[in-house]
């Protein structure tokens, strides 16, 4: 579904990315992890389309997207998560959701004098699913409160809410269990599993967390220093040699 062939990327005289590859088949989980500095974040930004690679190719579902703006990938069904919580903080939770999803008529100036109709359903249907995403994430007491008044792990589970709301193919998940307490990190991994097994959605995620990615994942990349230096199934990257060194400082 997702293939990365060989991206670089330089800031200056620092390499961030230096070869780095890796694949993601549909309807999988696949964690990144790697120390502080190994260009995880950096990777995320330029598959999303926020930076652009110096080389290599990034292929969604056979087409290249390397060169595409943010916006038009998201619009291809590969939507990303940040590593800090982007919820629109002067919104209410509802308002959050209700701006995600993709090519709402309402958004043309001309619709409103000569769509009305159509505008009102679109909202009422989205409206409708928001509610019930809501219901589903243990939200929806607080619909109708400021985002920036939730905690952090309640702002994670909003922006996943509101991700789905986009209708995703893909989602990335920049570190979606940082700074969250340990129930709503259980809620989190929950919400994740289910909706891979129940909707057949495709996941990549980098996480810190080494229990919770060691759970979650099919399979594992590890970058250190721009590059990907191992992979394979969970249990056979808590046992590779390299892994440890670069956690332990020794590569």
């Amino acid at each position: 579904m997702l293939s990365v062939q060989g991206i670089e990327k330089s800031y200056g005289g620092i390499r961030a990315l230096d070869g780095a590859s890796l694949d993601v088949e549909e309807g999988k989980i696949i964690g990144i992890i790697g120390p502080n500095g190994a260009g995880k974040t950096t990777l995320f930004k330029i598959i999303s389309g926020f930076v652009k690679p110096n080389s290599g190719k990034i292929l969604f579902e056979g087409k290249n997207i390397e060169n595409s703006q943010s916006h038009e990938i998201a619009r291809t069904g590969l939507i990303r998560t940040f590593q800090l919580s982007k919820a629109l903080t002067k919104m209410t939770v509802l308002e959050n959701l209700m701006l995600a999803p993709k090519y709402q008529e309402g958004e043309k100036i001309w619709n409103v004098w000569l769509q009305p109709k159509l505008i009102k359903d679109q909202e009422e249907e989205s409206r409708e699913k928001a509610l019930s995403l809501l219901k589903s994430f243990e939200l929806f007491r607080l619909k109708d409160e400021y985002a920036g008044a939730l905690s952090g792990g309640q702002k994670r589970l909003l922006e996943l809410a509101r991700a789905i709301m986009a209708e995703p193919k893909m989602l990335l998940l920049d570190e979606p269990f940082s700074g969250v307490n340990p129930y709503l990190g259980m809620r989190l991994l929950d919400h994740i599993e289910s909706l891979r097994s129940d909707c057949g959605m495709t996941f990549l995620i980098i996480e810190h967390d080494m229990p919770m990615i060691m759970q979650l994942s099919d399979y594992i990349y590890v970058l250190n220093k721009g590059q990907v230096i191992a992979s394979g199934l969970p249990r056979e990257v808590k046992e590779d040699e390299g892994v440890l060194d670069a956690y332990l400082g020794g590569v």
